[in-house]
């Protein structure tokens, strides 16, 4: 499905970035890891700050013609009420959730719309569909990217440059499961699972797939 393609995958040592380098590699991608810090650097394991351009944009120019990108960078956290949510939370959610996917996306997305062809698939969030209680910042920030896919995408579509986004409610991983020690594990969303949706986006069984907002969901 992914055979021969060179896919950068961006917060590729949490839970899901491991998990989407995996699925990505079982379909025959060539895989980038990049993050803010591994163990140890390879040559396909990068240490990159992805909140500051200039350090992504350096990264890429070392890196082959890229075929896809999922923008799996960001983070989650339970905040206070809107009015009580401080600046540096606000920031906090945006500069890891938005701001990540941003730099890498002008970082990439030129080439691919020269070489007219491409794909990004980002992740949004299913929660962001709709506003939280004490989790302002966080829809916010998730929104910010689910429309910016859809703008991207719009920008994009001429060019045979496929844009994206999966929307995963609560995600099966390790810190979600200390977070809420008393839920029920089995409906949430399993890594790999979303990992599967985000691989199809990017193969050629999906090129008439953009601007798609993909929710993939627990089970109720």
């Amino acid at each position: 499905m992914l055979q021969g393609k060179h896919i950068v995958v961006t917060g590729a040592a949490g839970t899901l970035g491991k998990s989407t380098v995996k699925v990505a590699n079982s379909y025959g991608a060539i895989v980038t890891q990049l993050d803010i810090s591994f163990s140890s650097e390879s040559k396909t394991r990068l240490n990159v700050n992805l909140q500051n351009l200039v350090q992504v944009k350096e990264c890429v120019d070392s890196l082959d013609p890229i075929d896809a990108l999922f923008n799996i960078a960001g983070g989650f956290q339970m905040g206070n009420s809107v009015i009580e949510t401080s600046d540096e939370d606000w920031e906090t959610m945006r500069a890891i959730n938005f701001t990540t996917m941003l730099n890498t996306t002008r970082a990439i997305l030129p080439e691919m719309l020269l070489r007219r062809q491409g794909a990004i698939v980002n992740v949004g969030a299913y929660s962001a569909l709709n506003g939280q209680s004490r989790m302002g910042s966080y829809v916010s920030a998730k929104s910010s990217v689910m429309k910016m896919t859809e703008s991207l995408a719009l920008e994009a579509r001429d060019y045979d440059v496929n844009i994206n986004a999966v929307l995963p409610s609560i995600i099966d991983t390790p810190a979600n499961r200390t977070d809420m020690p008393g839920a029920d594990y089995s409906k949430w969303v399993k890594p790999e699972d979303l990992s599967e949706v985000i691989c199809f986006l990017a193969s050629d069984n999906a090129r008439a797939i953009n601007g798609a907002l993909v929710p993939v969901v627990a089970k109720s």
